[in-house]
């Protein structure tokens, strides 16, 4: 039985229409899971209870489970039981602009990045879109307050799981419910190139971010695997692809690992790789955590290679740092109770 919140808005109104029932009641019942938030179908007070008992026969109401939450002064994380017993972790940051969090795609993550925390736990499956939108309900009833934005970069890689993202994606983009404009939604992968392609297509406004964090192939082979497969050349031209079909700009991801990639050299390398694309850097102060062998640069560095790449003509940024100290920050989500 699917769950009601696996169903985008077009996909509800043709079960709606197959039950015998008029299109306006798709609205009805889209209100009232995502503005009102109620938890069964009893609770739609404008539903007769011939068509309330039409969809529980249908479909499922079910909820994963927050567990537990950490809080810090911008950061609080959530770790989630999903209905098969395993666990997710979901991230909300405080901006001067609003509320933003960030969703895992996945139990685990295949992709191996060796400075990652999630990669240590190895895939277990998808999830499933409504297991994606219902860390936003869960959390943004926790907090009484509306989620201004979504980052797509908790456990797992998200174009390992396509299909599931962008139906959460026209979920929470849908107007008439969470209504989370498009500008306001980025998902980042590491370089699946096939997926990439696919995704340019898409009439979406949608954010892409790319987790690079190496300026050349022998280097990202060595601290991400998925490079082996789809090279830097490969993805450097699918990108400048994507900027031409979209026109629109890419965000690249570069966590600072002391005496690994955050050397002028590698800035240099980074400044000629991205030369006249529409795109600027995120550098990501590194992480640290207990079973992980690499270094945090010092900020003197950090600030040394965000100077050479502005001296190219690059625009960059350094991310504020969020999360260090619950284990909430890029690269530290693991999703083991008790971890």
């Amino acid at each position: 039985m699917k769950n009601i919140f696996d169903y985008t808005f077009d996909e509800l109104n043709e079960l709606i229409l197959e039950l015998g029932e008029k299109s306006f009641r798709t609205k009805q019942i889209w209100e009232w899971l995502y503005i009102h938030k109620v938890t069964s179908f009893s609770d739609m007070t404008n539903l007769s209870k011939d068509l309330i008992s039409k969809l529980n026969d249908k479909v499922s109401f079910d909820y994963i489970k927050l567990k537990t939450k950490q809080e810090s002064d911008l950061t609080n994380k959530y770790l989630f039981e999903l209905i098969d017993g395993n666990f997710i972790e979901t991230v909300l940051m405080r901006h001067d602009y609003g509320l933003s969090i960030c969703v895992s795609s996945e139990v685990g993550c295949n992709m191996g990045c060796k400075f990652c925390e999630s990669g240590r736990l190895k895939k277990v499956r998808n999830l499933d879109a409504y297991e994606i939108v219902e860390q936003i309900m869960l959390i943004e009833k926790d907090l009484g307050e509306r989620i201004d934005s979504v980052v797509v970069m908790g456990i797992g890689e998200p174009f390992d799981n396509y299909d599931a993202i962008i139906r959460f994606i026209k979920i929470i983009n849908n107007p008439f419910g969470l209504a989370i404009g498009a500008r306001h939604i980025t998902v980042s992968t590491c370089g699946l190139i096939p997926k990439i392609r696919e995704f340019m297509m898409l009439p979406l406004q949608v954010n892409l971010a790319i987790s690079l964090h190496a300026p050349n192939d022998e280097l990202r082979s060595k601290i991400m695997p998925i490079n082996k497969v789809y090279p830097l050349k490969d993805l450097i031209e699918v990108l400048k692809e994507y900027i031409a079909k979209t026109n629109r700009r890419i965000t690249i991801e570069y966590v600072m690992l002391k005496e690994v990639n955050d050397s002028l050299e590698c800035a240099e390398e980074l400044s000629n790789l991205l030369r006249g694309m529409n795109a600027y850097v995120n550098l990501i102060p590194y992480n640290e955590t207990s079973h992980i062998e690499f270094k945090k640069s010092s900020k003197d560095q950090i600030r040394s290679f965000y100077d050479y790449l502005k001296k190219k003509g690059i625009n960059v940024t350094i991310r504020k740092e969020f999360g260090s100290l619950i284990d909430a920050a890029c690269g530290q989500l693991r999703a083991r109770e008790g971890d």
